[in-house]
């Protein structure tokens, strides 16, 4: 069975970016894709602000919808979008590439059985461009972590530290667990801070500093969320998988939305 009949470019800025033909597939328009028979999927890899309306558009003309993370930048609009594609019968997927990798699975599994006290999660990276949404959406895959890992969190408070002429933010959350165990979230961003992820996780018996080592998976990130989208377009996973993973993304973006709204009080 084809799932995917067709390659879709879809192009935020077309003034900006040139996309070659690949495998004899050229780019062609949204408006083209929107309205042809034979394209049943649209996969979208736009910048942040666009997903939604680029995802609205193309579940409103009955087409199964990829796209990566976030799928919005408000709570909102996220569960218009899921009881949209749950009316029309289609597949909505957000990428969660974070989740595959092989150093996240380690960590999963040293972290299982463990009894947590407090923990710290802190991200650092380049500085946020334009169109990529506030840091708790477009960090929102170190979010999830967290509560892959622990559970339903709750968010206590919230601040912003931003210098707009150096292009500098930091943005800090303070969450509860179900059990009332702190964990700090911090995205800090800005010119010549290094891409990394540091941990401080204190369990009842032993504190995590690093993230474990692990070998690189055999299959790339993407082409994993990819068999897993194509598993999903294909009725090969469960109903109960598909709401587990629906209740996990939608609440942290409500996460995301409240931590917004406490840094912008």
């Amino acid at each position: 069975q084809q799932l995917i009949s067709a390659h879709l470019f879809v192009q935020a800025e077309q003034s900006r970016r040139s996309l070659d033909t690949q495998q004899g597939v050229g780019p062609i328009s949204a408006e083209e894709a929107v309205s042809r028979e034979d394209i049943h999927v649209a996969i979208i890899c736009t910048e942040n602000v666009s997903h939604e309306d680029t995802a609205r558009t193309f579940l409103q003309a009955g087409k199964h919808v990829c796209v990566e993370y976030p799928i919005t930048l408000n709570y909102k609009a996220a569960v218009e979008l899921w009881d949209l594609a749950q009316r029309k019968g289609l597949i909505l997927h957000e990428e969660h590439i974070e989740l595959l990798t092989e150093d996240y699975k380690q960590l999963k599994r040293e972290v299982e059985g463990k009894t947590l006290q407090e923990g710290t999660l802190h991200f650092t990276g380049g500085a946020l461009k334009p169109g990529f949404g506030f840091p708790a959406f477009s960090g929102i895959a170190r979010l999830t972590w967290l509560v892959d890992l622990f559970g339903e969190l709750s968010v206590t408070a919230a601040t912003m530290e931003e210098d707009a002429e150096n292009s500098y933010s930091k943005m800090t959350a303070k969450l509860l667990t179900s059990d009332n165990r702190p964990l700090t979230w911090i995205e800090e961003r800005g010119p010549g801070l290094p891409r990394s992820k540091n941990i401080n996780f204190q369990f009842d018996k032993c504190t995590m500093t690093q993230i474990p080592p692990a070998p690189r998976g055999t299959v790339g990130l993407f082409m994993q969320d990819l068999i897993y989208f194509s598993a999903k377009l294909a009725g090969q996973v469960s109903p109960e998988e598909l709401q587990r993973e629906k209740t996990r993304i939608l609440h942290c973006l409500e996460l995301a939305d409240r931590i917004q709204s406490l840094c912008q009080q």
